[in-house]
Parts: C-alpha cells; sequence; structure tokens
C-alpha cells in the first residue's frame, strides 16, 4: 500500500471534518492508503510536521481551512521533497479550494484524493516567507475574515467595506513605489494584493475569470487613492462588476513584485499575519508544487 500522511485541522470551520472522519480515512484505505493521521496541535504544527515527515510517504493530505493548507505547502517546500499534496477544505472561507475547483462536500473531496490527479500549482515567495494564494494589506485585509460570509456573499466583500465608508478621512492611504517585471508605478493606494486565485476573502476579484494557476504570473491589484465619495461609489461599482478600472486601480499580471514604502505596512499572507515591512519581494515559484485536482484539469493542462 502507498503511504500517506493526513492532517487534520480539528477546530477549522468549526470542526466540519470531526464527524465525517472515520468515513474519510476509509475511503483513502480503500483507495490504496496505509493512512498516518496527526491531528494539528497548535499554530505552525501542520507546517513543521510536513517538512520533518514529508520524505516518510507517498503522499500528504491536510484537512482545514486554506491557512492549514498554506502551512503544509511551507513545510513541503522546505523539506525540499517533490510529495504532491490533497487537500480536503473544512474551513469557512476555503477561497483557494474554489479556485481549484474542489468539491466542497467533505466525503466527495475525500475521493478526489484517491481518484484526482496532481497538477502543478505557483507558490508565492514574500520574501522568506510563502503563501498560496493571496499577500495583501490594507483596511479590508486587516478584517476580511471577521466578516459574516452572509454579507460577502450578498454585495461582495470590497464593495460592503467600501460602501460603508462615508468619509475619506477613515481610509489609511500610503505612497507606495511598486514594480511589476521592471515596470514602476508610485502613487497613493489604500489597498493592494498581489493573488493567485479567483477569489479572495470570500468574494470574487476583478480579473479572476482569467485566473490560472500555473502560469508562473500573479494578478497584482493596488486600489488608488479615490479623490471623493463619488470615486468610492465608483470603485465599489467596477469590483461589483469585476471589472479593472484603471482610473481607480493598479492591474497587472507579473512573475516579481517589489514594493516599496517609507512606512511599515501590515500585510497578510493567506488570511494569516505576515508581518510589517517597508520593503517587500514578491516572486512567483512556478509550479513550486502539484495539488490533487479533478482530471479534467489533468488533461486540460496536457493540451498546453
Amino acid at each position: 500500500m502507498k503511504k500517506m500522511l493526513f492532517l487534520v485541522n480539528m477546530v477549522s470551520g468549526k470542526g466540519a471534518i470531526n464527524t465525517k472522519l472515520g468515513q474519510v480515512i476509509d475511503i483513502f484505505n480503500k483507495g490504496g492508503y496505509d493512512v498516518t493521521v496527526h491531528v494539528t496541535q497548535c499554530k505552525k504544527d501542520a507546517l513543521n510536521v510536513a517538512k520533518e515527515r514529508a520524505g516518510e510517504f507517498d503522499l500528504i493530505v491536510c484537512s482545514g481551512g486554506d491557512g492549514t493548507l498554506d502551512e503544509v505547502v511551507s513545510g513541503v517546500l522546505r523539506s525540499k521533497t517533490d510529495i504532491p499534496v490533497g487537500y480536503i477544505p473544512a474551513g469557512s472561507t476555503n477561497d483557494y479550494s474554489r479556485s481549484l475547483d474542489l468539491p466542497k462536500n467533505i466525503i466527495r473531496a475525500a475521493e478526489n484524493v484517491v481518484h484526482g490527479r496532481p497538477y502543478p500549482c505557483d507558490v508565492g515567495q514574500f520574501n522568506k516567507e510563502h503563501f498560496i494564494y493571496v499577500a495583501a494589506w490594507g483596511v479590508f485585509s486587516e478584517v476580511s475574515y471577521e466578516t459574516p460570509q452572509s454579507l460577502k456573499n450578498s454585495l461582495g466583500y470590497l464593495a460592503y467595506v467600501l460602501g460603508g465608508v462615508k468619509s475619506l478621512a477613515e481610509i489609511k492611504f500610503l505612497k507606495m513605489e511598486i514594480d511589476c517585471d521592471g515596470e514602476k508605478v508610485i502613487d497613493e493606494f489604500m489597498f493592494g494584493m498581489v493573488t493567485n486565485s479567483a477569489r479572495v476573502g470570500g468574494f470574487k476579484i476583478p480579473g479572476g475569470n482569467n485566473m490560472d494557476l500555473s502560469d508562473g504570473l500573479f494578478e497584482v491589484m493596488f486600489i488608488r487613492k479615490p479623490r471623493n465619495i463619488l470615486d468610492i461609489n465608483n470603485i465599489v461599482g467596477a469590483i461589483l462588476l469585476r471589472n479593472i478600472e484603471e482610473e481607480y486601480m493598479f492591474y497587472r499580471k507579473a512573475s516579481t513584485v517589489k514594493i516599496r514604502c517609507n512606512e511599515e505596512v501590515k500585510w497578510t499572507l493567506d488570511g494569516e499575519n505576515g508581518g510589517s515591512h517597508k520593503n517587500v519581494s514578491i516572486k512567483n515559484l512556478y509550479r513550486a508544487v502539484e495539488i490533487i485536482r479533478p482530471e479534467k484539469y489533468y488533461k486540460e493542462l496536457g493540451r498546453r
């Protein structure tokens, strides 16, 4: 039998995996895997276990939210192995799993691990850290995972936040120099993100329809400083329609992004604290990890 390391976050998504754990392991056993289960004990535990034990197994599978997947992928990269990763999304938001088009149902997601195929995905390097799908800064990134999902679903998260802004004085703007593959721009911005996902914080991002998880390019979007409340309304409209409006947004596809600011900027990486930095260097690690996706995506990859 092939050997699987199954890392389980029992508290993610209000413990969604707990009542299904026996069924999931049974699916893995019937699929030909000898399963070793490790329940994560604390933050970074999945990262450390994946790093230390990746070489012992044929496959690493994790169940939890996107933050759990982020830890596992970071651990695999640090282990210097090429072991594929399976993912059973069981978090509250599951942005990246939707970009991967993984089943929402836990049992079906477990079946995908057995019957799907490894698909090469890009990974982001943020200074010395890694992220799977988004590095972001600004008021939206700081509270994105605290907003009720019902509000995100009904309006879209950025539009929801911007719609509540009554005065420009409520928003903090930062002057930044952004370098995207050698193209430089200096301007004042209120929000920025470098992403490899069609969804962030529960909302569909502008430009997300053309997302490719394995093309070596990020989607880079920074929202410029609005001149007045009317500009905010126009930004909300663009976000709702998922349009790129150059007047209000700086949007590019790039493999490397360098960002400089004269003050410390608080970043989030895949929804977790990424620290505060004045200078940031972000690099796309082309097809750095294989994640199991439905068979159809492997076939499409072969036709490129």
